[in-house]
């Protein structure tokens, strides 16, 4: 939550949690089957972070959420790519 109300999510955090999950699965010998963002193909500043780098001080140029702060197309296409890089190096360590 930012100083003035707005409900977001950090890019890095969204990322960091994704690691922390795939770890867990790793080191319990599961496969995590799937996963789930809010994101859009619109160019919405909901979520702050990513090598855009949008700050909080975007969060006003469009933001059009009335729930959960969502990815927009260029943070959804980096976080798609973080996810398959995190997917061949898990594909690279089985035997």
């Amino acid at each position: 939550m930012t100083l003035n109300g707005r409900k977001t999510r950090l890019f890095e955090a969204v990322l960091e949690d994704l690691r922390a999950t795939f770890a867990c699965h790793e080191a319990h010998g599961s496969i995590m089957a799937g996963v789930h963002f809010e994101l859009t193909g619109e160019d919405v500043s909901e979520c702050i972070g990513g090598s855009a780098a949008p700050g909080e001080q975007d969060l006003e140029r469009n933001y059009q959420t009335g729930c959960d702060p969502r990815l927009n197309y260029d943070q959804s296409m980096e976080m798609a790519f973080l996810i398959a890089t995190m997917l061949a190096g898990r594909r690279s360590n089985m035997p």
